[in-house]
């Protein structure tokens, strides 16, 4: 058994002890980026496609209304709600501008893989769509929205699930 292999059994094992921990955190502990993690979540928690597929995602997630926009850096977690503008490729970047208070412009062509991620967090079903760079870390993640009692956006989930079952038979089509 390899090194990576010996590493792969433990995150399991950290996520089946802990399922509804933070990915970052179990990343850290075993010196690995994020995507290690995820990979370790299984099909059923965690949906991979291209990171081709960026801009048609990001459009479709402009439609969710409002949503949690977060960055997770090992120096801090940012958070933000509103809507996702619409974007536009300009300049090396993807652009994002409007009235919501996400906007910016972010490397689209460092984007690898998107995860769908549909797991525990914190003893609550949480559902988001992670944009993973070439270096296996996190871009930046979108939520799928919470009502006031805490549950999730009946629509909002309605769409992340359309999403990721559109998503995973193209992958599939072409795999």
């Amino acid at each position: 058994m390899s090194a990576m292999d010996n590493i792969r059994t433990a995150i399991r094992h950290d996520l089946t002890e802990k399922p509804d921990g933070i990915l970052e955190a179990v990343a850290e502990k075993h010196g690995v980026p994020l995507l290690t993690v995820l990979e370790c979540l299984g099909e059923n928690a965690a949906s991979p496609v291209a990171g081709g597929d960026f801009e048609s995602v990001w459009n479709e997630l402009t439609a969710w209304g409002d949503i949690t926009f977060v960055v997770h850096t090992r120096d801090g977690v940012f958070e933000t709600k509103g809507s996702l503008p619409n974007g536009e490729t300009g300049r090396g970047y993807f652009n994002v501008h409007g009235a919501s208070p996400i906007s910016g412009h972010i490397k689209a062509d460092r984007c690898s893989l998107i995860y769908l991620v549909d797991r525990p967090f914190f003893g609550k079903r949480s559902c988001s769509v992670q944009f993973i760079n070439e270096d296996g870390e996190a871009m930046f993640k979108v939520f799928v929205g919470r009502n006031e009692d805490r549950s999730l956006k009946g629509d909002q989930l309605a769409r992340f699930e359309t999403l990721r079952e559109r998503l995973m038979q193209g992958a599939q089509a072409l795999g």
